[in-house]
C-alpha cells in the first residue's frame, strides 16, 4: 500500500481509477486492455514528470516518506554477512547509531549508520534516527577498529539530527560529534559517505566527513531542518519551503557547490517505490567509490578529506 504525499495526489488518483478498473473487470469477459494500457501509460509518465520537476522542499518530504528504505533495509538488500556490535565502552548503546562488520560484493568493510525504524515500536526504540552521545562513541570505537584491521569504512547517514534532550546534553553531546567529525578525518584507510534520507546538522556530519559522499538523488542534507531555519528567520514553521529554497539542500544544489561527489539515482518516484533497486544501485556506486580509493596510502587519503572540506570553506 503506497502512502502518497500531497504533491502526488494526481498520480494518487490515477492509480486509484487502474485498480478499480482492474477490480470491476475481474472475471468479467470485457477487454479492459487497451485503457488499461492507457491509464498506466499516462500514470507512469505523471509519475516520472512530477518528479523531475520536484523543489527542494518536496524533494524534503521525498526524504522523510514513512516507507523510505533505512539503514537495516539497505543491509538486506546492499550488503552481505552484517555483524552489528553495540555498545560504546563506556555508558551503554545507542539504536539510533548501528554498526559492525559487513561485506559488500566480498569486500570486508566496517558499516555505519543512522536507523529511523519503519512503524511506531521500531522508531521509538531508535530513537527516529536521533543519535546519542553513545552512539557516536560507538561510532568512533568502530572507526578506530577499522583502522586497526585495515578495513574500509562505509556510512549511511539518515537522520533530522543528533538528540537535542538534556540527558544528551549532560552526558556530552557536543564533545561526542566533535570526536566522532574527528575520527572520520584521521581514519588511515578509505572512507564513503551516503546520504540516504535526511543529513540534517552535526549530527549527519558527525558520519560524514569523508573523502566521497554520496548522495541519494531525493535526499537532503543541511545544517538544520527548514522547519527550524523558518521558526528562526520569519518566526514561523510555515516558511519552511521558502527555507528549503534558500538553503539548497538538495542532491543536484549540493554537487554543484562541491559539497558531495556523486548523486546515486532512485527509481522513478522514490526510493520507497523500489527499495531493492535503490539499495542495489547505492551498493553499486559505494563498491566503485571503493575500488577508485583503494590505492592510495594513509597520508593521502587524510589529505583528501583535508584538501575537500577546505575547499568548500574557501
Amino acid at each position: 500500500m503506497i502512502s502518497y504525499l500531497e504533491f502526488e495526489k494526481p498520480v494518487a488518483e490515477l492509480e486509484q481509477r487502474i485498480a478499480e478498473l482492474r477490480s470491476a473487470a475481474d472475471g468479467d469477459d470485457v477487454d479492459i486492455s487497451t485503457e488499461l494500457h492507457r491509464l498506466e501509460q499516462k500514470s507512469a509518465d505523471l509519475l516520472a514528470s512530477t518528479y523531475e520537476s520536484l523543489s527542494p522542499w518536496q524533494k524534503t518530504q521525498v526524504a522523510r516518506h514513512p516507507s523510505r528504505p533505512h539503514f537495516r533495509d539497505y543491509v538486506e538488500q546492499a550488503f552481505e554477512d552484517f555483524v552489528p556490535l553495540g555498545g560504546d565502552r563506556n555508558y551503554g548503546d545507542d539504536e539510533a547509531i548501528l554498526g559492525g562488520f559487513a561485506k559488500l560484493n566480498g569486500r570486508k568493510i566496517i558499516l555505519i549508520g543512522h536507523e529511523k525504524g519503519n512503524d511506531t515500536a521500531s522508531r521509538i526504540r531508535h530513537n527516529f534516527g536521533m543519535g546519542k552521545p553513545e552512539g557516536y562513541r560507538k561510532a568512533i570505537r568502530l572507526m578506530e577498529m577499522a583502522g586497526r584491521f585495515g578495513l574500509p569504512v562505509v556510512t549511511l547517514v539518515d537522520t533530522s539530527g543528533a538528540f537535542p534532550g538534556v540527558e544528551a546534553e549532560e552526558r556530552g553531546q557536543a564533545e561526542a560529534i566533535a570526536r566522532s567529525t574527528e575520527a572520520c578525518l584521521a581514519l588511515p584507510v578509505p572512507m564513503v559517505a551516503a546520504i540516504v534520507g535526511e543529513g540534517g546538522s552535526g549530527g549527519a556530519v558527525a558520519l560524514a566527513s569523508a573523502e566521497r559522499v554520496l548522495m541519494m538523488e531525493h535526499a537532503v542534507y543541511s545544517v538544520i531542518s527548514p522547519e527550524g531555519c523558518a521558526s528562526i528567520l520569519w518566526r514561523t514553521a510555515e516558511k519552511a519551503p521558502d527555507a528549503a529554497e534558500a538553503m539548497k539542500v538538495t542532491a543536484q544544489d549540493l554537487k554543484g557547490l562541491g559539497v558531495i561527489d556523486r548523486i546515486v539515482p532512485e527509481p522513478v518516484g522514490g526510493a520507497h517505490r523500489d527499495p531493492v533497486v535503490a539499495a542495489t544501485s547505492l551498493g553499486a556506486a559505494i563498491a566503485e567509490e571503493l575500488d577508485m580509493l583503494g590505492g592510495y596510502a594513509p597520508h593521502e587519503l587524510k589529505r583528501q578529506r583535508e584538501d575537500r572540506f577546505l575547499a568548500i570553506a574557501g
